[in-house]
C-alpha cells in the first residue's frame, strides 16, 4: 500500500512523514510538494504536486492507494485547489483519503470553516473512501507567541475568557498517522482536540510561573489587537484574521472535551506547558 502525503514540505506534513516511517517502509510513502528541492531530506519518495496546477496532480498520484491530504495554506482559494486534488485523487485511482480539516466544521464560527466544510462535501460526493480529522488549534499558534511576551512583559490577544482545547502539532500528526495505518477508520469524522483547555490569562499565567517574570493577559478589542499585530509587522490578511479567531475562541470555536485525539494516538495529549517550556528554551 502507497501513502501520499500532501503539503509534506510543510511542519504538519513532515511530522506525519518521520512517525509514518517508523511503521511502515520507506518505499511505502510518498512526499507530494510543491517544490521537490524543499523535501529531498524527507528519506521517501518525492513527487512534485500543485494544487493549483492540475497537470501535476495525475503524475504525482499514479499508484497511491491512500492520500492524506493536508489542507492547502492559501485561505480563500482552498475550495478549488481541494477540487483539483479530489478529482485528480479520483481520476487516478486513489482509493482512500484522510483529510485535515478544523474543529466542529460544520457550526464552527472560524473564518476557516466554510472552506473546510465545502471540502468535505465534495470529499463525500467523491466516491472514495474517506476519512476526515477534524484538527483542532495547534498550541504552536499561541507558544509562538511567548518570546515576544516575555520581551514586552504582556501577552496579547482578544480571546477573553474562552477556553481553548489545543494540541501539540505532533499529537495531530500522530492521530494522521493512526488513522493512515489503522483499521475502522472510513466514514469517520474526528473531533480532534487538547485533553486540558485553557483561557488565555491561564496561558499567560504559565509563562510567568516559568519564565520567573510577571506576564499578565491584555485582553484587547479585536482592532487593537489586528492593529498590534500589524505593527509587530504581520502581513495582511493576518492580523485581521488571528483578531477574529480569538473572538471566536471567546464564544467558545476552540474548546472541545470529547477526548478523540488522546484515544486516536492512545496517549494523552501534550500539555500546553510543554509548548511554554519549549518555546521558552528557544528563545
Amino acid at each position: 500500500m502507497k501513502i501520499a502525503i500532501t503539503g509534506a514540505a510543510g511542519q504538519l506534513g513532515r511530522l506525519v512523514i518521520e512517525r509514518l516511517l517508523s511503521k511502515v517502509p520507506a518505499g511505502d510513502i510518498v512526499a507530494l510538494v510543491r517544490t521537490p528541492s524543499k523535501a529531498a531530506d524527507l528519506g521517501v519518495a518525492v513527487r512534485e504536486a500543485d494544487y493549483t496546477r492540475p497537470d501535476t496532480l495525475g503524475n504525482a498520484l499514479a499508484g497511491i492507494d491512500t492520500l492524506l491530504m493536508i489542507s492547502g495554506s492559501e485561505v480563500g482559494q482552498r475550495v478549488a485547489q481541494h477540487r483539483n486534488i479530489i478529482d485528480a485523487a479520483v481520476q487516478a485511482g486513489v482509493t482512500r483519503v484522510v483529510y485535515t480539516s478544523l474543529l466542529h466544521a460544520a457550526r464552527s464560527t472560524l473564518s476557516l470553516a466554510p472552506e473546510h466544510l465545502a471540502t468535505e462535501a465534495m470529499l463525500a460526493a467523491s466516491g472514495l473512501r474517506i476519512t476526515v480529522l477534524r484538527n483542532g488549534w495547534y498550541t504552536e499558534n499561541y507558544s509562538a507567541s511567548v518570546a515576544p511576551a516575555v520581551a514586552h512583559g504582556a501577552f496579547i490577544g482578544s480571546a477573553g475568557q474562552g477556553k481553548i482545547a489545543s494540541a501539540a502539532r505532533a499529537d495531530f500528526a500522530d492521530a494522521a498517522v493512526a488513522v493512515l495505518t489503522g483499521a475502522g477508520n472510513d466514514g469517520n469524522t474526528y473531533e480532534l482536540a487538547g485533553d486540558t483547555a485553557y483561557t488565555l490569562a491561564e496561558f499567560a499565567a504559565e509563562i510567568a510561573r516559568q519564565s520567573g517574570k510577571d506576564i499578565p493577559y491584555v485582553d484587547l478589542p479585536a482592532a487593537d489587537y489586528a492593529a498590534a499585530l500589524t505593527a509587530a509587522g504581520l502581513p495582511a490578511p493576518w492580523p485581521e484574521a488571528l483578531a477574529s479567531f480569538d473572538v471566536a475562541a471567546a464564544k467558545g470555536a476552540l474548546f472541545d472535551d470529547g477526548g478523540a485525539l488522546a484515544r486516536l494516538i492512545g496517549r494523552p495529549t501534550t500539555p500546553f506547558r510543554d509548548a511554554i517550556a519549549s518555546a521558552l528554551k528557544q528563545a
